[in-house]
Parts: structure tokens; C-alpha cells; sequence
């Protein structure tokens, strides 16, 4: 049973800038892991390496989904077809899909405590699509995929970015990511963050920040 929605939440005048991957999304699922990796017909000790070693190219949008693969077989020595590339992107884009429902309550208790609240992912520019149209984007005023700036976190201009974007002073940007590094990388321009671990927690941490 999916939880209740928590009484709102109220940290105005701030904005809450929310990480997408295992914050809104949980991640991919062991099922979802090893369809990938059979479907890339590897090893997955030599598979995963690859995958994200060359990722952030993806997500900076510097590289297009057909030249990340590309890489990643050469990597891993595989021969991959135009078709089989668009099978694994399937799988892959498929497997960050799953929202976890906790944070999905904890964003509606700040919708509906007026906060607002905008969403901040180092993805590559497919998932734009998604991250403004799923059900969930009304949350969010605004939605900043790094793919589509060719800014990436943690760096510091894709902070500062969101933050004028928003039309913000750096201490009213309040920055949700599991990564302690990208956390860390929006405390560095002036605002507060929190590692997300469970939404538990994040709802915690969110009620005693606006107390």
C-alpha cells in the first residue's frame, strides 16, 4: 500500500531543488540489471565498469546515446548493431523508471505546503521528456536535465545555473541528491543540502529545517 500523504510541509521562501535517480526513482531492479546484461551478451564484471565510466559524456550531453554505446563495446569488447543499441537503451532508460512512492509523499506534503519546488538531474538529454511529462512533473516549476545545459553536477556553474534560473539568492536553494559529492558541490555556492538516504529521513531532515 502506497504511504499517506504527510501534512504539509512549508519552507518558503526557498526553493527545494530535488535529485531524480534514487531519490524520485529507485533504482533499477536486480531483474532489470541482469536484462541488460544479458542483452549486452557480456560479463557483467567487465559490463558495469564500462557502463558508468563513460557516463558522464552521456549525462553532459558530449556524447549521443548511439556514441555511449559505441564506447562502452569497444570497452568491453563487444560488436554491437544500430538495433542492438536501441534494445539496450530500452532496457536501460526502462530500468529508472520506478518512482519510489515515500519521497513522491514528500513532495506533495511541500507542494502542499506551498513550497516550491524544481528538479535537478545529471541524465542525458532523452530523459528530458520524461522528467517533464511523467505524472509527477506539475510538481515542479521548472526541470534542468545536465544533458541538455552540457553542465554536469557536482560542478559549480550548474548550480549557479538552476539558482538564477529560479530567480534565487544562493542561501534560499535547498538541494536533495543521494551523492554526498553533488550535495557538497551546492553547499559550495551558498546553499543547504541533504544526502538522501530514505525518505524517512529526508522528511526529517525537511520538517526540522522549516521549523
Amino acid at each position: 500500500m502506497s504511504p499517506t500523504a504527510p501534512s504539509p510541509i512549508s519552507l518558503a521562501p526557498c526553493v527545494v531543488v530535488f535529485d531524480y535517480g534514487e531519490v524520485i526513482s529507485r533504482s533499477p531492479s536486480e531483474a532489470d540489471r541482469d536484462a541488460l546484461v544479458d542483452r549486452a551478451a557480456v560479463d557483467s564484471d567487465r559490463f558495469w565498469p564500462a557502463y558508468w565510466r563513460h557516463r558522464q559524456d552521456l549525462d553532459q550531453g558530449t556524447a549521443s546515446i548511439a556514441e555511449y554505446w559505441r564506447r562502452v563495446g569497444s570497452e568491453v569488447g563487444a560488436q554491437w548493431s544500430e538495433v542492438d543499441v536501441h534494445e539496450l537503451w530500452a532496457l536501460d532508460h526502462r530500468s529508472w523508471l520506478s518512482v519510489d512512492p515515500g519521497t513522491l509523499a514528500v513532495l506533495h506534503a511541500l507542494r502542499d505546503g506551498g513550497t516550491r519546488l524544481a528538479l535537478l538531474s545529471n541524465a542525458g538529454a532523452d530523459f528530458g521528456g520524461w522528467l517533464r511529462h511523467g505524472s509527477f512533473a506539475p510538481l515542479f516549476e521548472q526541470v534542468f536535465v545536465s544533458g541538455e545545459l552540457g553542465l554536469v553536477k557536482p560542478d559549480a556553474p550548474i548550480y549557479e545555473r538552476v539558482i538564477a534560473d529560479l530567480g534565487i539568492t544562493p542561501d534560499r536553494f535547498v538541494f536533495v541528491d543521494n551523492k554526498a559529492e553533488n550535495v557538497e558541490g551546492a553547499i559550495a555556492v551558498g546553499g543547504t543540502g541533504h544526502v538522501f538516504t530514505d525518505a524517512d529521513a529526508l522528511e526529517a531532515w525537511l520538517r526540522e529545517l522549516a521549523a
